[in-house]
């Protein structure tokens, strides 16, 4: 068996350097892209719920799996979004999409849809943000498109935001 696998192994290994490569030179991460989901946006005031799956944080879930803190703000709420709209074009792998022929917009008053694509690899995660004004807080939801695990990369990202965007909002107060 240890012979079948020696032998075998550094076969496997070039044909799966050579296969991302050739993905990776060839201008074709899109292949990891997966499809942007056609039911995002905001739903009676509420962001889509995650999946069962562990790759999604949502502000306003009830699991303890998949919830995360919204964003708080003390500014207007004007200046609140521009403060985060700042912060998500601030990620060299972010955009706040177009909204293509989707059914809600990329951004208006008090939402934001942006797109954050892994490096190298090209997987692409869907985050949304609505604002509460009467709550004073900023909704967040974060998910990847393919996969199962994220490896805590949603959360991990909503919490850099969160670092920059209170950051942010300190340095215009002083």
């Amino acid at each position: 068996m240890k012979t079948i696998i020696s032998r075998y192994l550094p076969i496997v290994l070039t044909l799966v350097f050579l296969l991302g490569g050739t993905i990776l030179f060839s201008g074709q991460t899109k292949l990891l892209a997966g499809t942007k989901p056609n039911n995002l946006g905001m739903a009676t005031g509420q962001l889509l719920a995650c999946p069962a799956t562990p790759n999604c944080v949502n502000s306003q879930s009830l699991d303890a799996e998949h919830k995360i803190t919204p964003l708080t703000y003390t500014s207007s709420a004007e200046d609140a979004f521009n403060t985060l709209k700042t912060v998500v074009q601030s990620f060299k792998q972010s955009a706040i999409a177009p909204a293509r022929s989707q059914s809600f917009a990329q951004e208006t008053g008090n939402y934001i849809y942006a797109e954050f694509t892994i490096p190298v690899v090209g997987f692409v995660d869907d985050v949304e943000f609505l604002l509460d004004k009467d709550a004073q807080v900023i909704h967040v939801r974060s998910a990847s498109r393919l996969g199962e695990s994220d490896l805590g990369v949603n959360r991990k990202r909503i919490e850099t935001i969160r670092a920059k965007f209170n950051q942010l909002q300190t340095e215009v107060k002083a």
